[in-house]
């Protein structure tokens, strides 16, 4: 095992370049099973749940060339069908394989996912909508099992109890591409990752309409080729820099950031003190040595993302007053809590919100990171907190950022990443 340890840095300062998005790469890697023919998909960021998925991919049969920031899926015509629990345990979106394999092979077995813990995340609208359109699902023994020969066009109502899926609408618009007839997915996820999924469907030769709105209209063809695309920048990592930038009242340079796809976060942190200065390939942000508290809710795209609650709840605990942080995606996503009041944070905890009081300085704690956003988030009120903070989780971290530590390192950070068993006398941090 290992964990990072955190020093005070200072204000963050330079120019650094965003990532390709992981929610976004994930689906379309599965995408890829839709055609016999290869795809090459470029900005892929390196990180553990990429690797996962290219071994599900590997897996059924499909050969997979790994290069640097680029994939080249060659699915030909593969035979497998089965997903196997020790691979799809480790991410939820793995299940994105489950629409393409009924689409392209009639039958599918599907480990129920797993990943992050931050909250009841049932699988029910994938059912429901695959069910749709002709499918015949059913668990048998933790595994999704599903076939579907003759899957046709259906209209398709995709809502749940905290609103859309991401991953559904994906499942359910992959599998749709082939399907014979016309699919309408209503209240379907307008995310920028469902938007890039739909992007390339099209660039293989779907047909898709309403991409980014709630009604999405697909025409299925009969067969889908081969393609050659680059995923969108990484919102979520633009949101946790701009965070870990403003926490340090700092001033970083951010490459490739789309503000269009973070507006509820950029009024959000304006409000509370941050200055943006959008340019052509990106933005500057700028803050100043304490920020305001303010209230936020996380909500389904456009609203405040829910991976983008620990990352802010961090920086309120530093901030001038009181805010209200409340989850409406995932109710129980609270788990950093109790690391960050470790930490010295004045947070109260009250059903499906959290209370929080700033405080003038946070301090270094031995904590533990919960889920991916969440190991963010302490390794970011880290930056901050007087002496040295110990990170472990570090597992969850490396799911979705690639290389956190150096990338934040490279901006005046002090971080380095040491074996758990490591003692924490004085050592010389990794540092700009």
């Amino acid at each position: 095992m290992i964990k990072l340890l955190v020093e005070p840095s200072g204000p963050l300062s330079g120019h650094i370049a965003l990532h390709g998005a992981k929610n976004a790469v994930l689906p379309i890697m599965a995408a890829c099973l839709l055609s016999e023919e290869a795809s090459v998909i470029e900005r892929v960021p390196k990180v553990a749940d990429v690797t996962v998925m290219v071994e599900i991919l590997r897996s059924l049969g499909v050969k997979v060339t790994v290069g640097k920031e680029r994939l080249k899926i060659e699915p030909g015509k593969f035979s497998g069908t089965v997903a196997a629990y020790d691979l799809v345990s480790q991410m939820r979106a793995s299940i994105c394989v489950l629409g393409p394999l009924l689409a392209r092979q009639g039958q599918a077995r599907v480990s129920m996912p797993g990943g992050c813990v931050i909250g009841p995340r049932p699988i029910d609208l994938h059912l429901k909508g695959l069910e749709a359109l002709g499918a015949v699902l059913s668990i048998e023994h933790g595994y999704i099992v599903a076939s579907g020969r003759r899957l046709k066009g259906s209209d398709i109502q995709l809502v749940g109890t905290f609103g859309s899926s991401v991953l559904a609408t994906g499942n359910v618009m992959m599998a749709a591409t082939l399907a014979p007839g016309v699919t309408v997915i209503e209240h379907a996820a307008c995310e920028p990752e469902v938007v890039d999924l739909a992007n390339f469907l099209i660039s293989m030769g779907a047909r898709i309409e309403g991409q980014g709105t709630p009604v999405i209209r697909v025409e299925g063809v009969e067969k889908l080729h081969g393609s050659h695309y680059t995923i969108i920048p990484d919102r979520i990592e633009c949101g946790t820099l701009m965070m870990a930038t403003a926490i340090t009242g700092g001033q970083v340079e951010i490459a490739g950031a789309r503000i269009d796809h973070l507006n509820v976060v950029v009024d959000k942190l304006k409000e509370a003190g941050v200055i943006f200065d959008v340019r052509d390939d990106g933005v500057m942000v700028s803050a100043p040595n304490r920020l305001k508290g303010v209230d936020v809710t996380t909500q389904p795209y456009p609203g405040f993302p829910t991976d983008l609650q620990a990352p802010m709840l961090a920086l309120m605990s530093t901030a001038d007053g009181a805010s209200v942080l409340t989850e409406k995606i995932y109710p129980e996503r609270f788990m950093h809590v109790s690391e960050l009041v470790r930490m010295g944070a004045r947070i109260k905890r009250e059903g499906s919100s959290a209370l929080v009081r700033g405080v003038e300085q946070l301090s270094g704690a031995p904590v533990s990171g919960s889920d991916l956003r969440a190991t963010a988030a302490l390794v970011i009120a880290g930056l901050v907190a007087q002496n040295q903070t110990e990170v472990s989780g570090i597992e969850h971290l490396d799911r979705g950022y690639q290389g956190f530590e150096k990338y934040i390192s490279s901006l005046g950070a002090c971080i380095q990443r040491v074996p758990e068993s490591s003692r924490t006398k004085k050592r010389e941090l990794v540092s700009r």
